[in-house]
Parts: structure tokens; C-alpha cells; sequence
């Protein structure tokens, strides 16, 4: 990595918008997002426009609040995540994408991570009647596709910023690790990072495993109760949930979370009262799934954290053109 993840703070506007390093970035991610629909349509997706507000939002998103919005009077929330929309929207095609704002009003200490924005971008997708294992493909094939043309596409970006090529080169060629959260837990603590087998891997252990390899990674298998109602646990090993994150090399952590989506009307209200969620608040969503939402899997791809990783940026403000850090005023 370029610097460490104590990141200063981004500069004022101006400053921002004319550096060099913002502008190679935000061409970069050009690329990333232009790769990312060669890809996918290639692939058969369809691509659909985001909604930016509900009655509800994701629940499970990490310690992070959400925005409230008075809508004609009703409350409705800002979009921290749009998997339960990801899901609906598989009554129309079977298979889609967004490329989707997100808001979350991460916690205080995640300001200086390098790694945490309020206001970012995923490139959502998801598939019907698919496995963990289909999208754990899917998302190796489109990081391998964006990557490659990206190469090509900003090679005089990526030149300018220091970042050597070659660095991706086991990433093109070889396939990706795919470790048990339960292996990640036990590497971690071999490297004496006192990680909790019953959360996720936190944010330093992210950067700590990321460090130890040259490719991304897999980590599948996280235990029920580490994630949200929408995750789907396993038929097979009760605890177990059917989902995943993607992790890069070289110490920049977390890409992309996903796997398979829990659908059934039943096993919803189960998950959510396990998670402490009021099945009332999730009416339209619930509504739906009594009468019928398609078994899925999908996955959610930061664009920031993708173009710091291709850029070798310091942080992801860095690939923002008006970064939002949380607990700090911005434009």
C-alpha cells in the first residue's frame, strides 16, 4: 500500500477536484464501472436504476445508522443497502445489477480506517435460483474482468499513481483462496489478533489477513448471529450461514459481501426475530415474499474500495469526488 491507514483527512473542494491523484483515481473508476457493464451484460444482466429511499432499508449493516427521511409524512430511510430491492426485483429478470448510492452514518471510529465513507457506491447483483458457490464465480470473473481492463483502459493513470501492474498479475492468473471464517478466525489468531469466532472478522483482522497474500480471498461460512436476516443459513450445518466476503491483497481488506438470500415468508420472520428486527417495519418486503420471491444469491462490490485497491490509494476518499467521512462536515 501506498501510505498507512491513518489517511489524512481530504482537503477542501477545489483542492480535491484539481489534484492529479483525484482525477487518475476518478478516471480509473471510469474504467472499473465501464468493465463492470461490459461484463455483466456480456453475462445477460440487466442493469436498473436504484431506489434512494423506502419504508426500509438493510438492517445489517455493521454498527452503521440510518437517515431518516419524512416522506409526505410517512418516515422512510435513506438506502444503506438495496438487497431487499435486489430480491424483488428478480420477480421481473433473473439476473440484475445497480450501480447504487448508499448511505450509512458509519460509527465515529471508522473516520480514520482509510476504508469507511457515508456516502459510497456498490455495484449490486444479484441472480435467481442461484448458489453461494455461482456468485463466489461471478464475483472472482468480474473482479478478473474489471481489473484487465482496467490495465488497459488507464494504464497511464495507474503509471502516474506508482502502481505496478505486475502486482495483479496472480490475480488474472490464479483462482481465489476460499477459507472458512472459522480458518480466517484461527489465522488471526496464529498472528496474535485476538479475532472473535462469533462476529465478523473486524477491520484490523481484515487488513491483517489481507496482508499475509497476493491475490483476493474468499472467507465463507460466517456463524449465524454475525450477520443480518437476509443472509441464508445452511440446510446442512445449522449455524452456518451460505454467504461470504471478498477480500483484497496487500493489506486493502474488504470488497465485496454477498451469498445466499434467505426468501421464504416463514424463515423470514424467524430471521428477523433472531436479529431483533420488528417483522411489522418490512410489511411491502414480507408481503411479497408470502406470496412468492425466487430462491437468490447475489453480492455487493464497493466501487470506492475497488478503485483504491486498483489505484493503490491511501484511502477511499480518495475515489470520491466530494468525500463524506463519517463525523466530519463536508460539501
Amino acid at each position: 500500500m501506498t501510505g498507512t491507514a491513518d489517511a489524512a483527512l481530504p482537503p477542501g473542494t477545489r483542492e480535491h477536484l484539481t489534484s492529479p491523484v483525484t482525477q487518475a483515481a476518478l478516471r480509473i473508476q471510469n474504467s472499473i464501472t465501464a468493465g463492470t457493464r461490459e461484463y455483466l451484460g456480456m453475462n445477460g444482466f440487466v442493469e436498473l436504476q436504484p431506489p434512494l429511499i423506502g419504508p426500509v432499508t438493510d438492517p445489517g449493516c455493521r454498527g452503521a445508522k440510518q437517515v431518516d427521511v419524512d416522506y409526505y409524512g410517512h418516515k422512510y430511510k435513506m438506502m444503506t443497502s438495496v438487497i431487499l430491492y435486489k430480491q424483488a426485483s428478480l420477480l421481473a429478470f433473473d439476473k440484475i445489477f445497480y450501480v447504487a448510492p448508499n448511505v450509512r452514518l458509519e460509527p465515529l471510529e471508522t473516520s480514520t480506517t482509510g476504508r469507511h465513507l457515508v456516502e459510497f457506491t456498490q455495484i449490486d447483483v444479484e441472480v435467481a435460483r442461484a448458489s453461494r458457490e455461482d456468485v463466489l464465480d461471478l464475483a472472482q470473473g468480474l473482479l478478473r474482468h474489471v481489473v484487465a481492463y482496467t490495465l488497459r483502459e488507464s494504464k497511464m493513470d495507474l503509471a502516474a499513481l506508482g502502481r505496478d501492474q505486475d502486482a495483479f498479475t496472480p490475480l488474472l492468473e490464479e483462482d481465489f483462496e476460499r477459507m472458512t471464517h472459522r480458518e480466517a478466525v484461527s489465522r488471526l489468531r496464529g498472528l496474535l489478533h485476538g479475532q472473535s469466532a462469533d462476529a465478523e472478522i473486524d477491520w484490523q483482522g481484515e487488513r491483517i489477513i489481507s496482508e499475509q497474500t497476493n491475490r483476493p480471498f474468499f472467507i465463507v461460512d460466517y456463524p449465524k448471529g454475525s450477520r443480518g436476516f437476509t443472509d441464508g443459513e445452511s440446510s446442512t450445518e445449522p449455524g452456518v450461514l451460505r454467504n461470504f466476503d471478498l477480500i483484497a491483497a496487500d493489506g486493502y481488506g474488504e470488497l465485496c459481501s454477498g451469498g445466499e438470500r434467505t426468501h421464504e415468508y416463514r424463515r423470514l420472520i424467524e430471521r428477523m426475530r433472531e436479529t431483533g428486527e420488528n417483522p411489522a417495519k418490512y410489511r411491502w418486503y414480507l408481503d411479497l415474499a408470502r406470496e412468492g420471491l425466487p430462491p437468490s444469491a447475489g453480492f455487493g462490490m464497493g466501487l470506492e474500495r475497488v478503485t483504491r485497491y486498483l489505484a493503490g490509494l491511501d484511502a477511499v476518499w480518495q475515489a470520491n469526488a466530494y468525500p463524506k467521512l463519517p463525523g466530519i462536515a463536508a460539501p
